[in-house]
């Protein structure tokens, strides 16, 4: 039982670290005490303290991942469970938990169950004694901005206290459903989870590869999210037939991202327009003309970028076929459709 309880740190401090897991600011440490009651075979309910310690690293904006480095969680065992476990012949505890955790970040509200391994730990004949405990979690991706909170909940635990030659005791394996003792608070870490503190304007370019044509680019570009006026690109068809692209690139929902050393990484999704397009200067295409799916693109900052003034910003992209153009759609998806379309752009800060 007194493992259970280590079983039951463990599963918290597993939660703890998907809340805290992936490249952020300064490391935060955290130190968390609480109780719960677990019932057991023999001697009935019991009430474990329990002491969580991490250090953990909180992401700068939305699309960030928590990590979480010197984890261990600390189980004090009372003397009347130790007794109890003195009493069938018990000289060490282990086994397994799962631990019942709550993820809240924005607008995403998260239950998870966290696997936990309780090691073998000695029972001495009587008096408390501390067992540890400890499970692996992955990273997690916090995708919104806004409050997020990692809380603890109720547990589980399949323990299997065994004699001093290594077999069963009378009370074989057993499980026990552990609850968090009233009035306490089962927040494990809180924090505003917001977007970059940068807004910069663009310029730069965009090229459409099998088209052959580039277009001017401005705009704006706030925490991860890309916002580009509409611009034209000029080109020839057959290397003599004259004809312009209007193109309106949007973003499509909320944009992700995660810092990286002093940049960032925007994982943009785009939605690409085409509202007018000519051929000797005739219109060709209907007002609905666009690419037929959003167009990821992963937008890194270069060399020489600097979060306070801005700098270098590139990403390549592929565009799927157009839809909506009309009569001329096949022919006109054909033109600019395919891979290695780049975006070469300059951020500054405003």
């Amino acid at each position: 039982m007194p493992k259970a309880r280590s079983s039951l740190a463990a599963a918290l401090a597993c939660l703890v670290l998907p809340l805290v897991a992936a490249p952020a600011e300064a490391s935060t440490p955290i130190d968390k005490k609480l109780s719960f009651t677990c019932p057991f075979p023999l001697i009935g309910k019991q009430t474990l303290d329990v002491e969580v310690k991490a250090s953990f690293e909180v992401p700068s904006a939305p699309g960030g991942t928590f990590t979480t480095a010197d984890l261990s969680v600390a189980v004090t065992v009372p003397d009347k469970s130790t007794r109890g476990l003195a009493l069938v012949g018990a000289a060490s505890i282990e086994g397994t938990a799962s631990a019942g955790v709550t993820l809240a970040n924005g607008a995403l509200t998260l239950p998870l169950a966290l696997p936990l391994t309780v090691a073998k730990t000695p029972v001495p004949p009587s008096g408390p004694f501390t067992t540890q405990a400890a499970g692996s979690v992955p990273p997690v991706r916090l995708p919104n901005a806004g409050k997020t909170t990692v809380a603890i909940g109720d547990f589980s635990t399949r323990l299997t206290p065994k004699k001093a030659d290594g077999s069963f005791t009378g009370l074989g394996s057993f499980t026990s459903d552990c609850t968090l003792d009233a009035g306490q608070d089962p927040v494990l870490l809180s924090f505003d989870l917001g977007t970059s503190s940068h807004d910069y304007g663009v310029t730069g370019t965009t090229t459409l590869k099998a088209l052959g044509a580039t277009a001017p680019l401005t705009g704006s570009f706030t925490g991860f999210s890309p916002a580009f006026d509409r611009t034209r690109a000029e080109f020839k068809v057959l290397g003599f037939v004259p004809g312009t692209a209007d193109l309106q690139f949007s973003p499509d929902g909320p944009q992700t991202g995660e810092p990286i050393g002093d940049g960032f990484v925007a994982h943009a999704k785009l939605v690409l327009a085409l509202p007018q397009v000519t051929l000797f200067g005739l219109p060709v295409a209907d007002a609905g003309c666009r690419a037929s799916a959003p167009i990821p693109v992963d937008l890194k900052t270069g060399s020489g970028f600097v979060p306070a003034s801005g700098g270098p910003v590139s990403g390549e992209y592929t565009i799927p076929p157009l839809t909506g153009c009309g009569a001329f759609t096949a022919y006109l998806s054909s033109l600019v459709q395919g891979p290695g379309n780049p975006f070469a752009l300059t951020l500054t800060a405003r």
